[in-house]
C-alpha cells in the first residue's frame, strides 16, 4: 500500500469537501480521528480538535488528547456535551453510543456554526461500517463529514498514513470509552465510571496495558492480552491489583481468560433477544 498515494488521496477529497471552509474535527487522540486532524493541518485548512469531554473519558486520555493536538500545532476545544444527563445513554440499552454522539455533536455543531460556517469531520473509517455502531446514525443525522470514508481509508491504509506522516499514535490500541465496559441493559453512571476508571488507571501505572476493566456490580472481570496476564498474576503484583479493585468497590477481581475482547458490544447485541 502506497503512503504517497493514500496521502494524496485522502487530500484530495478533504480539499474538495472543505473548500476553504473550517474544518472541526471530533478528536479523540485515536488513530482515525489524528490522521484527519493531521491532513486538515497538512492543507492549511483552519482547523480546531473538539474533544468530548465528560465522566466517560479517562483522565489519562484527556491529557493525550491535548499532549498529541500540540505536538501537531492544533487548537483543541474542550467540549461538555453532557451525555450523562440523557436518559438513552444512562439507560445503556445498545444504542447508548447513538445518544452519546448525538449530545457530542448537537454541541459540536453549536460550537463551529457559532465559530464560523465550518465542516464537522470526524474518524470513521470504511471497517467501523460493517460493525454494531449506533454512532453512525448520529453522525448521518448531523451531516458529519467522514472523510475516511470518502476516500476509502480502512484500518492499514490510516495506520500506513500515519507512519508515513510520523504520527506518534501510529501504533496505538483501540481505545474506546469508559461506558463500553458496561454489559448491555446495565445503567451507566458517573459513579460506576469512576470505578472503572480507577482500576484501568492502576493497570496503566504499573505497565499492564492495554485492558479493560468491565464492570458486574460487586465483580470487576479485567482483561489483558496472555503475556500481560501472566505478569498479573505474578506477586507482588496480584496482591496490589487485588488491593486496588478493592479500593475501587469491586469486592471480587477475576481475569478474563479470553483476553482483550473488542467489539463485545455488537456481540452481546448478536445473542440479545
Amino acid at each position: 500500500m502506497d503512503a504517497a498515494a493514500l496521502e494524496t488521496r485522502l487530500l484530495d477529497v478533504l480539499r474538495t469537501r472543505l473548500d476553504g471552509r473550517p474544518a472541526y474535527v471530533c478528536f479523540s487522540a485515536g488513530i482515525d480521528s489524528t490522521v484527519v486532524l493531521a491532513a486538515c493541518l497538512r492543507l492549511g485548512a483552519p482547523t480546531t480538535a473538539l474533544l468530548a469531554v465528560g465522566p466517560a473519558l479517562a483522565s489519562d486520555e484527556r491529557a493525550e488528547a491535548h499532549a498529541l493536538a500540540g505536538l501537531l500545532g492544533a487548537d483543541l476545544r474542550e467540549l461538555e456535551a453532557g451525555e450523562s444527563d440523557r436518559p438513552g445513554y444512562r439507560a445503556n440499552a445498545g444504542d447508548r453510543c447513538y445518544h452519546c454522539k448525538s449530545a457530542l455533536y448537537d454541541t459540536a455543531e453549536a460550537f463551529a456554526s457559532a465559530a464560523a460556517d465550518g465542516l464537522l469531520l470526524n474518524g470513521t473509517q470504511i471497517e467501523d461500517l460493517g460493525d454494531i455502531r449506533p454512532g453512525l446514525k448520529a453522525a448521518a443525522e448531523h451531516g458529519v463529514f467522514q472523510p475516511l470514508v470518502a476516500a476509502g481509508f480502512g484500518k492499514e491504509a490510516v495506520r500506513t498514513l500515519a507512519r508515513h506522516w510520523g504520527l506518534p499514535n501510529a501504533d496505538k490500541a483501540a481505545s474506546p470509552c469508559l461506558a463500553s465496559r458496561f454489559p448491555v441493559g446495565v445503567e451507566v453512571t458517573p459513579e460506576r465510571l469512576a470505578q472503572v476508571e480507577q482500576v484501568e488507571a492502576f493497570l496503566r501505572s504499573r505497565g499492564l496495558w492495554p485492558a479493560r476493566a468491565r464492570w458486574h456490580e460487586s465483580i470487576v472481570r479485567i482483561e489483558l492480552d496472555p503475556d500481560l496476564a501472566r505478569l498479573a498474576l505474578a506477586e507482588p503484583l496480584r496482591s496490589d491489583l487485588e488491593r486496588a479493585c478493592w479500593r475501587a468497590g469491586f469486592r471480587f477481581p477475576a481475569l478474563d481468560l479470553g483476553g482483550i475482547q473488542s467489539g463485545s458490544l455488537a456481540k452481546a447485541l448478536e445473542v440479545a433477544p
